[in-house]
């Protein structure tokens, strides 16, 4: 089977809570391999690219707020069914039904904001991974 490749952000949440390193420590044990991590603060245009998908809906203007209030760690990861794998690491999108022992369930919560602070991304197929890495990797 092919390495794959995605990409990961820890949110701003994520960030400003001190929790990078206990992600990435999951990762790791994972045996995923991290090809580059930067510390970013994107822009409203490199978040509108990310997320153009989504333009238009509710939590459109809110996500991009969110994601512009303070850093985020945008990481390259590389192995064996790394999308699947770490989508399944990171726990289903709303961390209050995510299950134990996942990113989401074990450190996140509902916040009651506009928009769902749920601490990670992660590409959800191929082609989205590789669209995101040349937004966030160039």
């Amino acid at each position: 089977m092919p390495i794959e490749e995605t990409l990961v952000l820890v949110k701003p949440d994520g960030v400003a809570r001190g929790l990078t390193g206990s992600i990435l420590a999951r990762i790791e044990a994972k045996g995923y391999a991290l090809v580059d991590i930067r510390l970013v603060e994107p822009d409203r245009e490199r978040l509108e690219r990310h997320y153009a998908e989504h333009e238009g809906k509710p939590f459109y203007e809110p996500l991009l707020e969110f994601m512009m209030s303070g850093p985020s760690v945008a990481i390259r990861l590389a192995g064996n069914r790394v999308i699947e794998g770490f989508r399944s690491l990171a726990g289903t999108t709303d961390p209050t039904t995510a299950a134990p022992g996942t990113v989401r369930g074990d450190f996140g919560r509902d916040w009651g904001l506009k928009v769902q602070q749920n601490l990670v991304h992660g590409s959800d197929s191929p082609e989205s991974a590789a669209r995101e890495l040349e937004i966030w990797f160039g």
